[in-house]
């Protein structure tokens, strides 16, 4: 017990004191996901929209893509990946195996279908008979999408958060295309694994504590906004 409340404060003056070993993976951290949970929202709320509001051929099947892609196991996007950009792999002219690229392809492939999804389902719960009611009313088809958006306000913002929980807290993929490299590719979940098994407690935990700060803080910031956003009471 001594040692892990020695652990705990050591880890709290890490943090205090801005460790550069810390700071740096936390740098990292933050440019890889922000990267990657940006590209994920850009592609992913659109794609969401359009499956939400469309009915068409071959929609099931896209939809049970979408489905099959929010439950991949990390570790399978890893490897696809790293095959995918190995020398062997047909864009291994790239360069991109071990570096921050290769680990944003892996979380855009994590993180787009939970932006999609849990849009299109946001979408779709908004009533079947808004879009023709707006349409009556004289709205253009981007007026129409921006007010189903700001109805479905909340799904859309907790597709967000969802998009950034599986990208911050990933491991396995990360750690196979980025290889866990100090200086360059070593991120809060890969060296909180690594120093973990150096026995380097302390810094372990003050990876930990910033890792469960920054979720923590993705939560509170949906609450609170969805909180500004609610018309009512």
């Amino acid at each position: 017990m001594d040692i892990l409340i020695r652990g705990f404060l050591h880890a709290l003056d890490l943090i205090v004191h801005l460790d550069p070993a810390l700071r740096e993976v936390v740098i990292l951290s933050l440019q890889v996901s922000g990267a990657a949970l940006f590209i994920s929202i850009v592609l992913g709320i659109p794609t969401g929209v359009w499956l939400g509001l469309h009915t068409f051929r071959g929609r099931q099947i896209l939809v049970a893509l979408l489905y099959t892609g929010m439950g991949l196991p990390p570790v399978v996007v890893g490897l696809a990946i790293y095959l995918l950009f190995s020398h062997q792999g047909p864009l291994g002219n790239l360069d991109w195996l071990f570096t921050p690229k290769a680990m944003i392809s892996a979380e855009i492939i994590l993180s787009f279908p939970l932006v999609a999804g849990f849009t299109m389902t946001a979408i779709a719960s908004v009533s079947v008979e808004a879009p023709q009611q707006l349409r009556s009313l004289g709205a253009t088809s981007t007026q129409i999408v921006l007010t189903l958006l700001y109805e479905a306000r909340n799904g859309v913002l907790a597709a967000i958060v969802a998009g950034f929980g599986a990208i911050i807290s990933e491991v396995g993929a990360v750690m196979l295309v980025g290889g866990n490299i100090e200086h360059h590719t070593r991120v809060l979940t890969t060296a909180i694994v690594l120093e973990t098994r150096k026995g380097n407690f302390d810094l372990a935990i003050a990876l930990g504590l910033i890792l469960v700060g920054f979720t923590f803080t993705a939560n509170w910031f949906l609450l609170r906004l969805q909180g500004r956003l609610d018309p009512r009471p």
